[in-house]
């Protein structure tokens, strides 16, 4: 029985989860992470498609289970530890493809990101709302620091829904398969992250308001934000990824 307290919603569904595969364009050549494999379902379809699957679950009963489940495959590695702390740098090269708990979806996104150059592509079933937010564009109400955090180093596309009736046990909201393709370098320029990120964190602490206000914090805001030719009274969600990054490189 899946686990409420860790997130756990399963997909049983083979079409689905061939989609899913195809999505992420999972070939021989390539090692994939599976993070929270579940009953591993998804991870005997990978291990038929890629060089290897590193499957990485928390669930103690589960991991029992898996092990035995894949006794017999040479190409599945089984680790029991969390994904939140594991070092994705010691893998080499790889991808990942995975039904991502919900509770851990924006944490464990950024801690894949930090495995650099190694991380090739994220194909994640997440909650629809949690991709749309991802993939948006400058303008809408979806559109605020996962937007932008996550769009500077990548390049996400929302690839299909998933009704949560596909779901055991069925979860509130409906999910999304995101394909991110991790960029060889930022989408833009900044000359200070910790400075980029704090601006646009402080920006959106206070969406409604203008940016006069929402970044009243910053020295000499108004004058830097007219010397970019950024209007001051426009709202964060109105900016691209470029407009803060020539806020940011201003100081």
């Amino acid at each position: 029985m899946p686990g409420r307290y860790l997130g756990q919603n399963f997909l049983y569904n083979t079409s689905i989860l061939a989609r899913i595969i195809e999505a992420a364009g999972t070939t021989k050549e390539d090692t994939v992470v599976e993070i929270g494999p579940g009953p591993g379902r998804l991870t005997r379809m990978l291990a038929e498609k890629a060089k290897k699957v590193v499957a990485i679950e928390l669930d103690d009963k589960l991991f029992q289970k898996l092990k035995i489940c894949f006794a017999g495959y040479n190409n599945v590695e089984l680790i029991h530890a969390d994904a939140l702390k594991f070092p994705f740098e010691s893998i080499g090269d790889f991808k990942v493809v995975s039904n991502i708990p919900y509770y851990i979806t924006t944490p464990i996104i950024f801690r894949l990101l930090e495995a650099g150059k190694s991380l090739k592509t994220m194909t994640l079933t997440v909650q629809k709302e949690v991709a749309e937010r991802i993939v948006a564009a400058p303008g809408g109400k979806d559109y605020g620091v996962l937007s932008i955090m996550v769009q500077y180093n990548t390049r996400p596309e929302l690839k299909f829904i998933i009704p949560k009736e596909a779901f055991r046990p069925v979860p509130r909201v409906d999910s999304a398969v995101l394909h991110i393709e991790v960029l060889e370098n930022p989408s833009i320029y900044v000359r200070d992250e910790k400075l980029f990120n704090r601006l646009v964190r402080t920006a959106f602490s206070q969406r409604r308001k203008t940016l006069t206000n929402s970044l009243k914090s910053f020295s000499d805001i108004r004058e830097r934000l007219v010397s970019v030719g950024i209007d001051p009274r426009r709202r964060p969600e109105t900016l691209t990824l470029e407009e803060f990054a020539e806020i940011a490189n201003s100081f």
